[in-house]
């Protein structure tokens, strides 16, 4: 059995500075959205601080307010839609680029990822001509479709890389057995790279559910998502309602941090495990 490590007072002095940094840093990130929080709980008309006093007057306004529950089951609608047309496409696309082998393989997985590196002014004018002849602007069905472009790399990039640790020769057993492909994909290839699935798809509904700046340019004022409606909100009329808003909104992505985080020590066991 190896002796334990002896470190140098040099060593603990670097590890104690390193400690401080880091904690500096990720108080220096996290403070601009800690302040909201205090501010959604706030009693007074306008965002100041100190708080005059506690109240959930601002939290019974946003569930209480059509446009602001309008517009989260807009974005709770066009999200989920979005994720799970972009889960399926990239999982399906990934599979075609791990399993095949050909000439333009890169060029292809660039394309694919191109939303990703793509300004996404860019990208919303892209789409905005690309719908308007197509009269897809202003509807529910031009949106979800520019979000899945919008979301799918992600599941493309998470999805590969589970594909990476996969070994293909079960799927070749399954075929040689009698299995189709069908079969062999959702009863053997499927189960095993589900933790990889999974975590695209939270990735896909965070990005759709986030996005505000394809909104701005596809859809209408039927299709106004919470993010457009925080992001109009600010312009014209600032009302302490936005910050209950935006501590939703860190509340799931908190809940969606975890749930990666869940999936991802799960698929570390089963690796262990295999």
């Amino acid at each position: 059995m190896a002796a334990p490590s002896v470190r140098t007072p040099s060593e603990r002095i670097w590890t104690a500075v390193l400690w401080a940094v880091s904690v500096l840093v990720f108080f220096f990130l996290l403070a601009p959205i800690l302040a909201i929080v205090p501010l959604s709980f706030s009693s007074g008309q306008f965002l100041t601080y100190p708080i005059p006093g506690f109240s959930l007057r601002w939290y019974a306004e946003f569930f209480q307010s059509e446009q602001w529950t309008g517009s989260l089951a807009n974005s709770l609608i066009v999200g989920i839609s979005a994720t799970a047309l972009a889960t399926a496409l990239g999982t399906v696309a990934s599979l075609g680029l791990v399993r095949a082998d050909f000439r333009g393989k890169g060029l292809i997985m660039g394309v694919l990822l191109s939303p990703m590196i793509v300004p996404l002014v860019i990208t919303a004018v892209g789409f905005y001509f690309f719908f308007a002849p197509l009269g897809l602007t202003a509807t529910f069905p031009g949106l979800i479709v520019a979000h899945t472009a919008l979301a799918a790399p992600f599941v493309v990039v998470t999805v590969t890389a589970t594909l990476a640790g996969f070994d293909m020769n079960l799927a070749r057993a399954s075929a040689s057995l009698g299995a189709g492909p069908s079969t062999t994909f959702f009863k053997v290839i499927l189960p095993l790279i589900a933790p990889g699935v999974a975590s695209g798809a939270l990735f896909a509904f965070a990005t759709s559910f986030d996005e505000v700046v394809i909104v701005l340019f596809v859809a209408g004022p039927g299709q106004r998502t919470l993010p457009r409606e925080m992001f109009s909100g600010i312009r014209e009329n600032i009302s302490p309602t936005i910050t209950a808003a935006a501590t939703i909104l860190i509340l799931l992505s908190i809940v969606l941090l975890a749930a990666l985080e869940l999936l991802r020590r799960r698929n570390a066991r089963m690796r262990g495990q295999a």
